[in-house]
């Protein structure tokens, strides 16, 4: 297993049980997660999970597939490694404070709670007030785990500043964070023979449309415009459990954020035409 395998989903890792569609049988392995209660919801910290994750199979040989995963927060970990920092305090230092993330943490002081946005879950409403009373409970202390795979609170005003760092090829406002060969290396499409994700992606949950989609070291990444269904060959992207998206194209000089508040996210496909109605209204 590769550094490369981990942040590109294909070292044989998965997200176990959780993100499975209704009625999907869960393999041997994802039933090893649940056993052990590996997720990012257990209680656990950092340490305790990928001490978990060690003692489980991995899903599949690293580099032979593609299967979205706890990666990011297994990355997450070995930045806490690495650096000798906590996580959270890395992401602060690092990236959040220089690039002016006031709005953005692993979770929401109690003077900012009342701006908590509420997500609308699929299923029977609770009681009136009952589900953004816990929902901004979850985010009112310091996570015993925080999340690299989804754990930041933020705002648009927050998110676009990132985006636009990774528009102007790592740099924001006389701040540099990436270089810009590195930010090419990692939108660049890492699957084995330059496959996309129809070839490669086992059959548990993405954030994206598998035809036409490659992905590289921690973004999705439109390989062909025929072949996606769509327009932004070249771009990188992602979305989020509550619908969201975010893209960068960079032969059209472009970020784009959508944020909803839908969950699950496969509950509507906002996404591809969301991106087409963009690109159709470009001129020139």
């Amino acid at each position: 297993m590769t550094m490369r395998q981990i942040l590109s989903h294909t070292a044989g890792l998965t997200y176990g049980s959780a993100l499975l569609a209704p009625g999907q049988q869960p393999h041997p392995v994802e039933e090893a997660y649940a056993a052990l209660k590996i997720g990012t919801r257990s209680g656990d910290t950092l340490q305790a999970m990928v001490d978990k994750l060690a003692r489980v199979p991995l899903r599949f040989e690293p580099g032979t597939a593609w299967q979205y995963s706890l990666a990011t927060d297994v990355c997450g970990h070995l930045v806490q490694v690495i650096s000798g920092q906590p996580f959270e305090t890395f992401v602060h230092e690092r990236i959040l404070a220089p690039l002016g993330m006031v709005d953005t943490a692993f979770h929401v002081p109690a003077d900012k709670l009342d701006r908590l946005s509420t997500c609308l879950p699929l299923r029977r409403p609770a009681p009136h007030g009952a589900g953004r009373h816990a929902r901004a409970q979850r985010f009112a202390s310091p996570p015993v785990l925080a999340s690299g795979g989804g754990g930041l609170v933020g705002t648009l005003a927050d998110y676009h500043a990132f985006c636009e760092m990774l528009r102007r090829g790592g740099e924001l406002d006389g701040v540099r964070l990436l270089g810009p060969r590195t930010l090419a290396l990692m939108r660049a499409n890492h699957l084995s023979g330059n496959q996309d994700l129809v070839a490669l992606a086992q059959d548990g949950f993405s954030e994206t449309a598998n035809a036409g989609i490659g992905f590289g070291l921690g973004f999705a990444t439109t390989l062909g415009e025929v072949s996606a269904g769509g327009l932004g060959a070249g771009d990188f992207f992602w979305g989020g459990m509550a619908s969201t998206l975010f893209w960068v194209d960079p032969r059209e000089d472009l970020v784009a954020i959508f944020m909803t508040q839908l969950i699950p996210s496969r509950t509507y496909n906002f996404r591809g035409p969301m991106k087409n109605i963009v690109y159709l209204a470009i001129v020139g």
